[in-house]
């Protein structure tokens, strides 16, 4: 059975979230490698989300970037002002809280945010892995306090991309194609990461203001850190229930985003999810949305095109339509 033929027969009325185990990504056997990746695409064709365990990110770099994030936001807001992403290039910066909303209708998002792009840990004057950013260019700012904040957060930014390239292969696996398939697509690593304070949400119910409204990513995947112990994220399935994805001790959830859907021609599912903090606590959450480089034209795969599955997107520049996005959740 093709691609297409089997996506058409997917009903999404899951009730929970797969957990995959990356120990065998790279593994000098393909058919281990093979075998990872036919569970990555039963998650990705079903659900679009899985959490994923040994995925080779230090403890102690988790740890580090956690602890710099919350002395961060803790600092007063006029200071974290300084640097308000809509004072910088390309949403790069500080989000305040209710300064975004990606849900129409509702009255603004209860997070606030730091962004930042790729950076090497030691400055460059020219980076070129920047050269063809289009719209999409824009340098990194960096607060004064804490110290610390910088190098923590590019340690992790780095650990988590690093991520990204191994699962890259096994998605092109999973969809028939040579295994390295997307390495002249994700040369230069167009990944945008958002440190995200949750503060928690007391009063009255109110669901047009929630941690972050309901929607689907921009990129081809999200790789996603949750702090243990709070719910807050919830993936909606095809039966409209909202299916709760608790944090898992030593995993990461991965979620795919319009990107990859575009590409597969909606085969791999781009699926709608949420955060609601209504634990009394602060939340903390990291993810880093990883993408095709930005100078890329994303348009369906002839796999996943089929005479009953015509093509239902035209090709767009990966730069333009990120930030497109990102235009409409904060303007």
């Amino acid at each position: 059975m093709s691609l297409a033929e089997s996506a058409s027969v997917i009903d999404g009325a899951f009730q929970d979230i797969p957990v995959i185990d990356l120990s065998c990504a790279t593994s000098p056997d393909e058919n281990e490698r093979k075998a990872l990746a036919y569970q990555i695409r039963d998650a990705c064709m079903n659900v679009g989300f899985f959490y994923v365990k040994n995925h080779g990110i230090p403890p102690e770099c988790i740890d580090n970037v956690v602890e710099v994030n919350k002395e961060y936001f803790k600092l007063p807001t006029e200071e974290k002002l300084k640097l308000n992403h809509k004072t910088v290039a390309n949403f790069k910066g500080y989000t305040p809280l209710l300064d975004a909303n990606i849900e129409p209708g509702n009255r603004g998002d209860l997070h606030e945010a730091f962004q930042i792009g790729w950076e090497e840990l030691e400055v460059k004057a020219h980076d070129e892995k920047r050269a063809n950013d289009g719209a999409m260019a824009g340098a990194n700012v960096w607060p004064e306090r804490p110290e610390e904040y910088r190098e923590g957060m590019l340690k992790y930014y780095h650990a988590a991309v690093a991520v990204g390239k191994i699962l890259f292969p096994l998605f092109a696996l999973s969809l028939e194609l040579p295994e390295r398939y997307f390495d002249d697509k994700t040369k230069n690593s167009a990944a945008i990461m958002n440190a995200l304070h949750y503060p928690p949400q007391i009063g009255p119910a109110d669901d047009r203001i929630v941690g972050i409204g309901a929607h689907t990513d921009f990129e081809c995947f999200t790789i996603l850190w949750q702090q243990p112990g709070i719910q807050a994220l919830q993936v909606l399935n095809s039966q409209k229930q909202w299916i709760e994805a608790p944090p898992i001790d030593g995993t990461l959830v991965i979620n795919l985003g319009d990107q990859f859907a575009r590409w597969t021609n909606d085969i791999f599912k781009s699926t709608v999810h949420r955060a609601v903090n209504r634990n009394g606590v602060d939340r903390y959450s990291i993810p880093l949305f990883f993408g095709t480089d930005y100078d890329v034209n994303v348009e369906p795969i002839a796999s996943c095109v089929s005479a009953e599955r015509p093509a239902k997107y035209g090709p767009v520049l990966a730069g333009d339509y990120v930030n497109q996005r990102l235009k409409e959740m904060y303007y």
